[in-house]
Parts: structure tokens; C-alpha cells; sequence
């Protein structure tokens, strides 16, 4: 008989369902909320009123893509946490109403785990996933952290940010430069046609494996103030070299960890996951950095890489397997480590 998992994913402004079949992806919708670009960023009350308005219809929406009837489905997967503790209240609620209705089992699944599992999801028989051991480069507007995963439920932190993360730099400092939000794909953008040594900035001396990227926050800050003192047109002028040079410095950051804990563990296998691992600088830097050390990269597909159902699908898929299912009086958590 087929395992069928639904996933559910609202920890952040992005609502999710997709549907798994023994492992393979057979749907993943999502619903996006344009109402906090306005704000220049997520306005938690607005971002969980927007779930309650979007997650019967994605859910409905994911179904009828998989050809799969709610009755046929084995258990609810949903993202318990970390995030937005209204817009995971949403989901939550949602999926023990279900699992009540249907009376089948709950897997409440960790969204960093979701980010690190991603690569397991599969959408043809053929695709390749890592081998256990590997290293997980995990970069998202929340979350950086470079983890050692063992098995599916088996995973180390090696290492973490101690304040801003690499997501939280971008878009922080994208603001500063009068770009959207989110301001991440504009920095990208905008850094393949800029010169990415013509400024430099701050780069942080932590010791081990953690990282930090507030100082170089405050350094891109900084040398724009300065600039605009003499120059008020200084960021319209400069806007694609200091995208670039901001990108470099970034990456530069977080591949001096990751050789680290290459060294450190011995492990080949490198994988990367979380909003950031789109960024095409990365992206190149890290399958460079790989294929000169004849290490195996796994690189995401860009449509895993933001907060997705089918990652929480894949994990919750996992967690069944074992029969790790979840309490009704399971309430959501805000913070979390993996």
C-alpha cells in the first residue's frame, strides 16, 4: 500500500502544500503574499491573516494536482517550527483539524530539517540524492548554519550565526540601497553587472565554526553614510558595484567556515539549502570550491530552495517511516535549533 503524505508549510509569508507518494513528489503549490513589499518586510499579523485566507485553497489545489483524494492520504506533515508563531498557528491548527477528520496520524516536521532534506525530494526515479555523511550549508533569511548530517533524524550543528544571518544581510543592506523587498534576487541581479573588488568591507574573526554578519552590516552602513556626505547620488551611481562587492564578501564569509568544516570532519559530500542557496554567486562559488577539492556538491533546483511544502512533505515522509508521529496538544515553537 502507498505511503501519501501532505505537506504543510506557513512558517513564514509563504503558504505551501504538496503531496508525496513513497518518495516521490507528485504536487507542490505555493502561495506567495505580496502585501508585505510595501513595508520593505514580513508584517507577522498581515502574513497569518494571508495563510487563513490562502490554505484551503492551496491544500484543495495540491490534491487535484496529485490525483490523490484526501482519503487516500496516510498522514499530515506540517512545519511545527521555527517561524512566525501566528503564521505556524495557522498551519498547525489547520493540519490537526484535518489529521481529526481523517483520523490519520500528525508528523510535525522542523523547518531547517525541511531545508536540509530537500534534496531527498525526488521528481523522477533517477534523481541523484546525497549519501550520508555530508555537510549542509544552510543559508536562509533566519538561518545560517553549517550542519553534519549522519541520517535523516541524525544531524550536528557544527556552527551557527551568533547574530544576523547571511539573508538578513541582503536584505538589510538592499534596503539601505533603496531596492524591493525582498531584497536578495535584486543583490543578485544586480551584482552580475557590477565589479565585485571595487569596495571592501568588514569581514568577521570568529573563532570555530560559527558565523556572524552584523559588522559586515554595519561596515556596507557605514560606507554608504560616509559616501552620501559628498556625493548624495553615491548609491544610484554605485548601486551594481556595491551589489557586487557585498555578494563577494558575503560568500567569501561563508565558504572560509565551510573549508573549515570540510577539514575538520573529513566528510565529501557537501550540500547547500535555504533562500540564500539561490543566489547565482553562491551557487557557482560552492560547485567551484567542490570540484577543485573533488568533493560532490548537491545543489538545490531554485523552486527548493525558498520555504516549500515539499520539503516538509519529504521530511514528514521520512518521520513516518518511523513511526514518529505527532500529539494533538502539540503547540508551535517560535525558535528552535536543529
Amino acid at each position: 500500500m502507498s505511503v501519501i503524505i501532505l505537506g504543510i508549510e506557513s512558517s513564514c509569508d509563504d503558504t505551501g502544500a504538496a503531496v508525496i507518494c513513497d518518495g516521490m513528489l507528485r504536487s507542490n503549490v505555493l502561495a506567495s503574499q505580496k502585501v508585505h513589499e510595501e513595508y520593505g518586510g514580513v508584517v507577522p499579523e498581515l502574513a497569518s491573516r494571508a495563510h487563513q485566507q490562502n490554505i484551503v485553497p492551496v491544500v484543495d489545489t495540491a490534491l487535484k494536482r496529485a490525483g490523490v483524494d484526501k482519503k487516500d492520504l496516510s498522514a499530515i506533515a506540517f512545519t511545527r517550527g521555527p517561524g512566525l508563531l501566528g503564521s505556524l498557528l495557522v498551519g498547525t491548527s489547520f493540519a490537526k483539524g484535518l489529521s481529526l477528520g481523517l483520523r490519520i496520524p500528525m508528523v510535525d516536521v522542523n523547518h531547517l530539517h525541511g531545508h536540509v532534506l530537500s534534496h531527498f525530494v525526488r521528481e523522477n526515479p533517477d534523481d541523484k540524492v546525497p549519501e550520508f555523511p555530508f555537510i549542509s550549508l544552510l543559508i536562509s533569511g533566519g538561518n545560517s548554519q553549517i550542519i553534519l548530517v549522519k541520517g535523516y533524524n541524525d544531524m550536528e550543528v557544527l556552527g551557527q550565526t551568533i547574530d544576523d544571518a547571511a539573508g538578513e544581510a541582503f536584505d538589510k543592506c538592499a534596503k539601505v540601497m533603496g531596492l524591493p523587498y525582498p531584497g536578495g534576487p535584486h543583490i543578485d541581479r544586480l551584482a552580475a553587472e557590477g565589479d565585485p573588488t571595487r569596495f571592501k568591507f568588514a569581514k568577521p574573526h570568529i573563532a570555530g565554526l560559527d558565523y556572524s554578519f552584523s559588522g559586515l552590516k554595519t561596515s556596507f552602513l557605514y560606507t554608504l553614510r560616509n559616501a552620501i556626505r559628498t556625493n548624495p547620488d553615491f548609491i544610484e551611481q554605485n548601486k551594481a558595484d556595491l551589489a557586487a562587492s557585498l555578494q563577494a564578501t558575503i560568500i567569501e564569509i561563508l565558504l572560509d567556515k565551510l573549508r573549515k568544516a570540510v577539514r575538520q570532519t573529513g566528510v565529501r559530500t557537501v550540500v547547500i539549502g535555504g533562500g540564500v542557496s539561490a543566489n547565482s554567486g553562491v551557487r557557482a562559488t560552492i560547485e567551484e570550491y567542490c570540484h577543485q577539492n573533488r568533493l560532490t556538491p548537491f545543489i538545490p533546483k531554485r523552486s527548493f530552495t525558498t520555504d516549500n511544502a515539499a520539503m516538509v512533505a519529504i521530511a514528514g515522509y521520512f518521520k513516518y517511516l518511523d513511526n514518529e508521529f505527532c500529539p494533538y496538544d502539540a503547540a508551535p515553537y517560535a525558535r528552535v535549533t536543529v
